[in-house]
């Protein structure tokens, strides 16, 4: 039954419309925006598009960067940015037209993808930005080197393979690293809670779960692990991607030393504390959605149908579960929606208990010009003992009182539902011990409901009720269920 539940708990992502307006806001985009609105006919570039050296000074300048030492590196890094999203147009680039100026240099102009940044949907600025975080993503995967020279072979290539550097492994890492960073982020409520420090962050990739105390070894990796994240969440951000504050520098007493482990909680900020940003949400969320990932996010379901949005919610956290529900209800009328739902609520299969749950709890979110559809299925054995629930609950008048069988149908069904999500033992408890207490010979009538779940059930209650004598007869019932089928 787990294996049907989404991997990821669902997240509530703010409006593509805020998401936009964050995306042209992120530092770095907007750095990307302005150098492609410089460029022109003098702007040179090299066999990659990128700026040549002498061009820096002045990219840097058009940035307010021209007093920054490192300057000249963001507006590369923005450059880039902005070719690698379309924001540019390389001309007569050496290698890529291979139509050379003398100088041996090509030129740029606007791109057609400015134009969509600034005139397009929201959706469209969303794409743009996307690919603006391959960029990034790119970069911090990319090998740490300090002189290339040392690695350039005979051939006047790059020998990667001396930096013993594994891009599918640099890359697996980092998605692995933020798809943590997400599942840490994310609440039961689907929003963003606190910042995750990076010492954890970097242990929930390193430690084995079944591991006890960490070996020195096990340490050591989770140490490097951190001084990497360290660097890649400090290309991250400038995207928009997380809000990260980096690790003390203070902590290594000099250049190499790595940092030792925090003495207490207050010294854990000091070792470097992330957390992705909204829309950095959805950014991870598009690349696992990418990857074939069961990334969930509140308000897919509500234009699909019934049947979509009680399957769909089933394991959904319960302020979840209710915000996927009022959105879905809010795009139907109140007796059209109760119809839908109480249709798709049919069925004799594992799911149904669970479906019954979801639509008794979506039909508390209606109004009372629900109560026409509700009544409509007050004849039905599957159906009918919610609908009365639903009716007494609003005082409704006319209410004909549930037979014996309907009764019992209810609470086997109510129980499986509840065994099925695994919800808080001590509510379940009080559920088991209400219904016997209510029902003198609860279990003589129970083992003869005809519901496919009455054994499993029966079973369940003999483990949950606290008096023995009570939990015997269940499990004796239990049996009686599984000799009759």
């Amino acid at each position: 039954m787990s294996g049907d539940r989404p991997t990821l708990p669902p997240v509530r992502l703010n409006s593509e419309a805020e998401l936009a307006r964050d995306a042209l806001s992120a530092p770095l985009l907007a750095r990307a925006v302005r150098l492609a609105r410089w460029a022109g006919p003098d702007t040179r570039v090299g066999a990659g598009g990128e700026l040549v050296e002498e061009q820096l000074p002045a990219a840097a300048t058009e940035l307010g960067l021209g007093d920054d030492q490192d300057g000249p590196a963001y507006a590369s890094e923005a450059w880039r940015v902005a070719v690698d999203t379309g924001l540019v147009d390389v001309q007569d680039a050496p290698g890529a037209s291979g139509d050379e100026d003398e100088d041996g240099e090509g030129t740029a102009s606007i791109g057609e993808n400015l134009g969509v940044l600034t005139a397009g949907s929201p959706s469209d600025v969303l794409a743009i930005w996307l690919d603006a975080f391959d960029v990034v993503f790119a970069d911090a995967t990319a090998p740490m080197i300090d002189d290339f020279a040392d690695l350039v072979g005979e051939d006047g290539e790059i020998d990667f393979e001396r930096l013993e550097w594994d891009p599918e492994e640099e890359a697996d890492f980092l998605e692995g690293v933020l798809g943590n960073l997400y599942l840490l982020t994310v609440s039961e409520g689907g929003t963003p809670e606190g910042p995750v420090p990076l010492p954890a962050l970097a242990a929930s990739m390193i430690v084995p779960d079944d591991m006890g105390e960490p070996t020195d070894d096990i340490l050591e990796q989770v140490s490097d692990a951190m001084m990497r994240l360290d660097d890649q969440f400090r290309l991250l951000e400038p995207i928009g991607l997380v809000e990260y504050e980096p690790v003390d520098e203070a902590l290594m007493a000099e250049v190499g030393d790595e940092p030792a482990p925090p003495v207490d909680d207050e010294d854990v900020a000091r070792y470097g504390m992330v957390r992705l940003t909204p829309l950095g949400l959805y950014g991870v969320r598009a690349r696992m959605l990418e990857a074939g990932v069961d990334a969930p996010a509140v308000g897919d379901l509500a234009d699909k149908g019934a049947d979509a949005l009680l399957d769909g919610i089933a394991y959904f956290p319960e302020l979840s579960a209710r915000a996927e529900t009022e959105q879905w209800l809010a795009r139907r009328q109140p007796a059209d929606a109760a119809r839908e739902l109480l249709a798709a609520a049919r069925g004799n299969d594992a799911g149904g208990p669970l479906r019954r749950l979801h639509c008794q709890q979506a039909l508390a979110l209606t109004g009372a010009s629900a109560e026409p559809a509700v009544r409509q299925v007050l004849p039905d054995p599957e159906l009918g003992g919610l609908a009365r629930v639903w009716l007494a609950e609003r005082g409704a008048l006319d209410v004909p009182p549930p037979s014996e069988t309907m009764i019992f149908w209810l609470a086997i069904d109510t129980i499986a539902a509840q065994l099925a999500v695994e919800g808080d033992l001590e509510e379940l408890q009080e559920l088991v011990e209400g219904l016997v207490g209510q029902h003198s010979g609860f279990f003589d009538a129970a083992w003869r409901v005809e519901h496919p779940a009455t054994a499993d059930v029966l079973e369940a209650m003999g483990r949950l009720h606290p008096d023995k004598s009570t939990a015997k007869d269940a499990r004796k019932a239990a049996f009686k269920a599984r000799s009759r089928v």
